[in-house]
């Protein structure tokens, strides 16, 4: 008895479904773009505010492409603090990245090191929160549908965060101190954050950072945001441990 061997599916096909999944991607991110220009356009004038040149702000913004981190380095740069300093607290805001990296490697494990170097330089919180409640419970993962669907969420986020980035860099010498942009930034945060608070642990992290950054204000070097970082995500990951220990011990019972 002979076996059919299966069908392989056309290339127009791939070609359909990747392109309607990066859509898909795209389209998910459309409600957050204008919190994330209005928040990429007031990093890009902080930049050149604080003293950086337009080619330096260009570079920091193209390279690192990480508003809380640049925004975290910049009074250190302006207070003249030590390199050490300024890498460290850029690592210390950007620790949730290990959680989002240590999520996403089921789906894209089997690419190379340098694809996924240039995948974790495109994740973003609005990316990661988009695609994981989507594809988190998916049997399969690494599916070309959950691929091009990150692919197109991040390259939403990208093009809008540097344009508004660039534009707000080009701008930066002609914008009034007047036009109080940072709280501006302060509602983009808002509308960002608020949507990602949907689970306990995301609760106590958010509850925690809060009330540390809020106590460590007078602190020099802004070293209150860092430790604001740290109490968060320490509180985000003894939270989800707590969780799962008593969904381990409902199961028992």
């Amino acid at each position: 008895m002979s076996s059919t061997p299966p069908t392989a599916v056309p290339a127009g096909s791939q070609s359909r479904l990747r392109r309607a999944a990066f859509l898909s991607g795209v389209k998910a991110l459309a409600p957050t773009t204008i919190a994330i220009g209005v928040w990429g356009m007031v990093s890009g004038v902080a930049m050149v505010k604080v003293g950086l040149s337009q080619t330096l702000a260009l570079a920091m913004t193209l390279l690192v492409y990480a508003g809380s981190a640049q925004l975290a380095a910049l009074p250190l740069i302006v207070a003249g603090a030590p390199v050490w300093l300024i890498f460290a607290a850029g690592c210390v805001v950007n620790l949730r990245f290990v959680i989002f990296a240590a999520a996403l490697h089921p789906y894209f494990r089997r690419f190379s090191r340098v694809r996924r170097l240039a995948l974790g330089y495109l994740t973003s919180d609005i990316g990661f929160v988009l695609f994981m409640p989507r594809y988190a419970d998916a049997p399969e993962k690494g599916t070309p549908r959950q691929i091009w669907f990150f692919l197109g969420a991040a390259a939403g986020n990208w093009v809008t965060w540097q344009v508004c980035s660039i534009a707000g860099i080009l701008l930066g010498g002609i914008v009034p101190q007047a036009w109080s942009l940072e709280f501006a930034a302060v509602l983009a945060l808002i509308a960002i954050v608020v949507p990602m608070v949907a689970s306990r642990p995301v609760l106590a992290a958010v509850a925690a950072a809060g009330l540390v950054g809020w106590a460590g204000q007078l602190l020099p070097l802004r070293l209150g945001l860092v430790l604001a970082v740290v109490a968060g995500v320490s509180a985000g990951m003894l939270a989800e441990k707590a969780l799962e220990g008593r969904r381990g011990e409902g199961d028992n019972t």
